[in-house]
């Protein structure tokens, strides 16, 4: 029988280490081999197989545990007529798979393979050549084996949606028998596009609300405090305030000249309340010590003029004693729960040095932490030519509360701007024009912030770091009179008023068309409504007589939340700049 050619075939590769040669000629002695190879060249390396499962097959026919001829071991010659074997008795090997019985079915016969299955003239060393290149049969796979690692295609699902022409892949509406799914795909894209025009509208709408200054602006004022120099004293740029009134708010601080209360360092500004205790002692705080302020500024700041340094008491106005001396002094009795204002503090304007009609001011600061204390930036007018305040204005750049997130009346994650303005001195308008920005994540104590005033005759706008986060803003497209909607009669107590317009001789800005200078101060508590009754764990009530005095004996309630550290205790600036347009 002529030789067969057989291609070469990649085997699947081993993991057992190969055994050594082995060739048979005649009856010549033979290495036994382990029960587990397979023969595929003359080496012979060793694959190790799973068991077999008994289930499927007939174990009558051939031992289950049988290999077939190209894997068997022999352990000795002497039953091997011709060179071949003729039972697997005293053999020691193990079938791999099922696929493998088809080639041992000689084994359960007797028969001798013929010698084509040797090669020719039996040769058994070229049978086994030619065995080596045969193709394994496929192996049913088994809890043992694994799979190939070529990559599994997964079938995707196809469109259930039907058309005339077949499934829908591209176009799911078109001939869908469910409504609703067509519904469904116009309402996404529609909601979708609504969203896109929606984004348009409000983008343009913030963009014509956000009107900017016209023409040019000049400096007025640049400070940086890089030094002392310049910032204080008879030229410097900032005064400070010197009172004990409370400011007409009912605040608690008196306000100092004390380098303890405002000072430069490290290139800041620091504006820091103290207590009034360090100085006095606790003792003369509440009982027994007339106090008189040093340095009182009343004569100054209540001049007829903001901008000169007339005496209340000359020719051409009466001197109001009642108001300097609750401005310059003091006296604590404990019958009367009246006591010496128990904080210092500072209060800082420019209102000798800058101020401007219409343009911008920005203030790059920290406020402080601690509760009660009440930082602010605003304005005043440098003269009050519509009349006492509120009637010539006010404008807030940012006011603020110590207090920490969790305060229920907006703490020092919210700050505020507003403008205060009425035909009266006791009716203010400021509850419809005010507004404030919350900070979602921290605190306005924790870092730096620019607040920024942009005020021309048309628009009046006040923010925070950006021009977009607005606090406040006002289109002036009528005159404040208007804006205020008051009625033609008040009443003050038995009283009737008829209110007219004070504004009447000044622009549609009016009462804010007037020169305003820049003021920086921490306040402490105060009975105006800051901070509100309606909290808990407010220590002492508005309309009390002895508000101060309750505050002050309740303070094991609010020290503690004061820093130590000046740095988180004051009000911190980094920079004032102040321009007018031009």
């Amino acid at each position: 029988m002529a030789p067969v050619s057989v291609p070469d075939q990649k085997l699947a590769p081993t993991h057992a280490h190969p055994a050594p040669e082995t060739s048979f000629e005649g009856e010549s002695e033979r290495r036994p081999h382990s029960s587990h190879s397979r023969a595929t060249s003359n080496t012979v390396s060793f694959v190790e197989s799973p068991p077999i499962s008994p289930r499927g097959f007939t174990f009558g026919q051939a031992s289950p545990f049988s290999p077939p001829e190209s894997i068997i071991s022999y352990s000795s010659g002497a039953d091997l007529p011709s060179g071949a074997p003729s039972s697997p008795s005293g053999l020691n090997s193990r079938a791999t798979s099922i696929g493998d019985f088809s080639r041992m079915s000689y084994y359960g016969t007797g028969s001798r393979p013929s010698t084509a299955e040797y090669g020719l003239g039996g040769n058994r060393s070229s049978s086994r050549l030619r065995e080596a290149f045969t193709p394994p049969p496929m192996r049913p796979l088994t809890m043992h084996s694994t799979a190939p690692s070529s990559k599994v295609e997964r079938e995707r699902p196809k469109s259930t949606m039907l058309t005339a022409a077949g499934p829908a892949l591209h176009k799911p509406w078109i001939g869908t028998r469910d409504p609703y799914s067509r519904i469904a795909y116009f309402l996404t894209y529609g909601v979708m596009f609504l969203g896109i025009i929606g984004g348009a509208v409000r983008c343009y709408i913030a963009w014509r609300d956000v009107p900017l200054i016209k023409g040019n602006l000049c400096l007025v004022m640049d400070e940086s405090f890089d030094s002392e120099d310049g910032v204080f004293g008879d030229n410097g740029k900032f005064f400070r305030e010197v009172d004990m009134s409370g400011f007409g708010n009912g605040e608690f601080q008196m306000t100092t000249a004390s380098e303890n209360n405002s000072f430069v360092q490290d290139g800041y500004l620091y504006l820091a309340p103290t207590l009034t205790s360090d100085n006095l002692g606790y003792a003369a705080i509440e009982n027994g010590t007339v106090y008189n302020i040093t340095g009182c500024t009343f004569n100054t700041t209540h001049a007829s003029s903001y901008t000169s340094t007339k005496l209340l008491n000359s020719s051409d106005q009466a001197f109001d004693a009642a108001s300097y001396y609750k401005a310059c002094s003091a006296v604590s009795n404990s019958t009367s729960g009246q006591i010496i204002n128990p904080v210092q503090s500072a209060r800082l304007s420019t209102r000798q040095s800058a101020n401007i009609k219409f343009g911008r001011v920005e203030v790059r600061a920290k406020i402080p932490t601690g509760n009660w204390l009440w930082p602010a930036i605003w304005m005043l007018p440098v003269d009050n030519t519509y009349g006492p305040w509120p009637m010539s204005g006010e404008i807030d750049i940012m006011e603020s509360r110590g207090n920490g997130p969790s305060y229920a009346s907006q703490g020092s994650d919210w700050v505020r701007g507003s403008l205060n303005w009425g035909p009266l001195t006791w009716i203010n308008a400021v509850s419809k024009t005010f507004g404030a920005w919350h900070l979602r994540r921290g605190s306005y104590s924790a870092d730096f912030h620019t607040y920024l005033l942009e005020w021309t005759e048309d628009f009046i706008r006040i923010s925070v770091d950006s021009r977009l986060n607005h606090m406040f803003a006002i289109n002036i497209d009528r005159s404040f009179w208007n804006v205020g909607n008051f009625p033609s009669v008040v009443q003050n107590g038995s009283e009737a008023i008829i209110l007219t317009n004070p504004w009447t001789n000044g622009t549609k800005a009016a009462p804010f068309d007037q020169r305003f200078y820049l003021i920086l101060d921490v306040a402490v508590g105060g009975t105006n409504g800051w901070f509100p009754d309606d909290n808990s764990n407010k220590p002492w009530l508005d309309g009390s007589q002895t508000a101060m005095a309750d505050f002050w004996r309740n303070r094991e309630q609010w020290l503690p939340s004061w820093p130590q550290n000046i740095n988180d205790r004051a009000m911190v600036v980094d920079y004032v700049k102040m321009w007018e347009t031009c």
